[in-house]
């Protein structure tokens, strides 16, 4: 049965809805993420006190000084972050693996893959940018005996949207947009495009059903890990660009970096190249079961939906 051609509003439902719930499951893994990228800023290794040794020290350790609840910090705008951002980026990809991805044969190409996933990814992580930010303060606010990197003032989602508005203007809340959108460029151009090869690699291998839930699970799989190596880099740049302290009238006045570029040379003049692989296991095991359960989420929500169309169609 071909899939029907759904509207730019059904795209965009699909893809965030997909998200949301992956993130209810992996947010506490993002809790641990952003705090261990934040650790040892700027310093070489040996010159700062660790407080997160590994992903399952740091989970005991946020437990045991902040409660349980702490590692839900941030879930408001997280769920925002991905309903808009992925709505942008799975919506616009699908359109565009619609009408452009495939050759003369219906066979989707890398190249253009790989270029799809890299557009939508940019509109994507614009779009979201102010959420992340939010939800990067939210989630590095920690009890002062384990706090690492800048502690920004937090007094909710929408209060904190209002208060960098109120200061810095509209532009305030795209501040280190830069970062959030190299780094959701590239690990969308990785996971959209591996997703898509890998999943036309296993429907031509003919190992399960059609509509069987194996194929987009296997293909999650495949894609969630050449994410993690691609994208964690540009993950630590974007949560460094968030969350650094700002002085001055306008968002532009950085502490520490003056802008992405900025932030790149640094952290490898001081931290090495291994600053930039901070916190690239929890990455793993977040971005891993995240990637998984929303393409599945969003495999899935569009086979059904095209199931019910179909029925009433003929209906």
């Amino acid at each position: 049965m071909e899939k029907p051609k759904n509207s730019l509003f059904l795209e965009f439902l699909f893809g965030g809805v997909s998200t949301c719930g992956a993130a209810l499951f992996t947010n506490p893994l993002e809790v641990v993420k952003t705090r261990m990228q934040l650790q040892g800023e700027l310093q070489a290794k040996g010159q700062f006190q660790v407080h997160y040794r590994n992903v399952f020290h740091a989970f005991i350790t946020v437990a045991r000084h902040e409660g349980v609840s702490a590692l839900q910090k941030g879930i408001r705008p997280a769920l925002m972050y991905q309903f808009v951002m992925n709505g942008f980026r799975l919506g616009s990809f699908q359109l565009l693996n619609d009408s452009l991805l495939r050759d003369k044969n219906g066979q989707i190409t890398m190249a253009k893959s790989v270029l799809c996933g890299a557009i939508a990814g940019t509109i994507g992580g614009f779009f979201g940018s102010p959420m992340y930010m939010i939800k990067t303060h939210m989630q590095s606010k920690a009890n002062l005996s384990i706090a690492v990197g800048y502690q920004n003032e937090c007094n909710g989602l929408f209060a904190s949207l209002k208060s960098i508005y109120n200061q810095y203007g509209i532009m305030g809340l795209w501040r280190g947009s830069s970062g959030a959108v190299a780094r959701v460029m590239v690990g969308s151009a990785t996971q959209l495009s591996t997703f898509s090869q890998s999943r036309q690699y296993i429907v031509n291998l003919q190992l399960f059903s059609p509509d069987s839930l194996m194929i987009p699970f296997t293909a999650s799989t495949l894609s969630g890990c050449a994410i993690v190596a691609c994208m964690t880099p540009f993950d630590v740049v974007s949560t460094r660009l968030y969350n650094q302290k700002v002085v001055g009238a306008t968002s532009k006045g950085g502490v520490l970096y003056s802008g992405f570029t900025d932030c790149f040379y640094k952290i490898f003049a001081k931290e090495g190249l291994w600053g930039f692989y901070k916190g690239w296991a929890a990455s793993l095991f977040r971005l891993g079961p995240h990637t998984v359960l929303s393409l599945v989420f969003w495999d899935h929500t569009r086979t059904l939906y095209s199931r019910w169309q179909h029925a009433r169609d003929i209906n």
